[in-house]
């Protein structure tokens, strides 16, 4: 199964940190091999940039995406251009 997640990277230790959207094999752990980065997220600068097509194809193919993953689609409205019958996300 594939999941949306947020992955971490930048500096060890430093607590702003910042992270990549990628689509990730449930099984990976968060720093493990990504399938494609769709995104990157800095909550300090609070901003977002994400790679819609690539982000509405695997929500098309079944990937689900984490909480935190999903709040942010959901601000940047992407959940509105998937067909009515793909918006049952948790």
């Amino acid at each position: 199964m594939v999941k949306l997640r947020l992955k971490r990277c930048g500096r060890k230790q430093r607590a702003t940190a910042v992270y990549r959207i990628v689509a990730i094999d449930v099984r990976s752990r968060r720093e493990g091999k990504d399938l494609r980065k769709v995104g990157f997220y800095d909550p300090i600068k609070n901003q977002t940039y994400l790679n819609v097509p690539a982000i509405l194809y695997f929500l098309e193919k079944g990937a689900q995406p984490t909480g935190t993953v999903h709040n942010l689609l959901k601000k940047a409205e992407v959940f509105k251009e998937l067909p009515s019958n793909q918006t049952k996300f948790n």
